[in-house]
C-alpha cells in the first residue's frame, strides 16, 4: 500500500533522511520510532507529499506521489497530528468537513458521514458546534481523527498524535484508536518516540537513527534480538 523507494532528503547540505526504502502492506499498522531529530517526522511528511525528497519516490496503492497529480494522491491519505491540528477559526464540524465541502459534497452526504464518524470516535453531536478552544485535548484529538477519516482514505498517517495528552486520556485514546483501526482495516503509519505506544498501536515497527532505518520487526522481537546497542537501549526505555 505504501512503497518508499530510495528516498533521500538534505537541508543546507546536511542529509537528514535516507537513503530509505520501506514497504507497508495493505492493512498493516507500522510504527516508526526513534529519538528526536532522527528523521521520522520528515519521513512521514515525504510520504504525505508535504516535503519533496531530493531523490527517490513514494507510491500509495501504486500511484506515484512525485510524478503525477500529487493532490489526488494525497486525498487518499488521512493525516493526524498532535492535538488534532484544528483550525481555530472553524468549528469542530467545519474542521471535519473542510475538504469534503471543497470537493462539493452536498449537505445530506456531509451530515451522514459526520454522524458515522462521530459514532466511531465517541464524539457527542453537541461538541461539533464548538470552537477548538472550547474542546478538551482528547476531544480535539478525536475531531482530528474524524477529519483524517472523512474521505475514507486507504492510508492514515499519524505524527505523534497523542503526545500532548495527559497520561489517563492518552491511555484511553490508545485503546480507542487500536480498536478503530483494527475494525476499519486501514493501513496506518505512526510516528512516535514512545516505544510502549508503538507496541500497543502497531503490529510492526522500524527503529530510526540519523535518518536511516536500523532495524525492523515486532517490538518484542527486536527487544529480544536488537541489531545493536542503540536499538537495545532505545527499546529498553519503553518496552512493555
Amino acid at each position: 500500500m505504501i512503497a518508499i523507494d530510495a528516498v533521500e532528503k538534505s537541508y543546507e547540505g546536511r542529509r537528514v533522511l535516507g537513503p530509505i526504502s520501506l514497504d507497508v502492506a495493505d492493512g498493516e499498522r507500522l510504527a516508526v520510532v526513534g529519538p528526536s531529530g532522527c528523521g521520522k517526522s520528515t519521513l512521514l511528511r515525504v510520504v504525505l507529499g508535504l516535503v519533496n525528497p531530493d531523490k527517490g519516490q513514494v507510491a500509495i496503492a501504486g500511484e506515484r506521489m512525485y510524478d503525477g497529480d500529487k493532490l489526488a494522491v494525497r486525498r487518499r491519505i488521512g493525516y493526524v497530528v498532535q492535538d488534532g491540528g484544528l483550525f481555530p477559526h472553524l468549528t469542530a464540524e467545519r474542521n471535519v468537513t473542510l475538504v469534503a465541502r471543497h470537493l462539493g459534497w452536498d449537505d445530506a452526504r456531509l451530515r451522514l458521514r459526520v454522524g458515522e464518524l462521530a459514532a466511531m470516535t465517541g464524539i457527542d453531536a453537541s461538541m461539533l458546534s464548538r470552537w477548538p478552544v472550547q474542546l478538551s485535548g482528547g476531544q480535539r484529538q478525536r475531531i482530528g481523527v474524524m477529519r483524517a477519516l472523512f474521505l475514507d482514505p486507504a492510508v492514515v498517517l499519524m505524527d505523534e498524535p497523542l503526545g500532548a495528552l495527559d497520561s489517563i486520556t492518552r491511555r484511553k485514546l490508545q485503546g480507542e484508536l487500536s480498536t478503530l483501526f483494527r475494525s476499519l482495516k486501514k493501513t496506518v503509519m505512526l510516528v512516535t518516540h514512545d516505544v510502549a505506544e508503538a507496541a500497543f498501536l502497531a503490529e510492526d515497527a522500524v527503529v530510526m537513527r540519523a535518518g536511516r532505518i536500523v532495524q525492523r520487526g515486532a517490538i518484542d522481537a527486536m527487544a529480544r534480538a536488537p541489531a545493536d546497542d542503540f536499538v537495545r537501549e532505545l527499546l529498553a526505555q519503553g518496552t512493555p
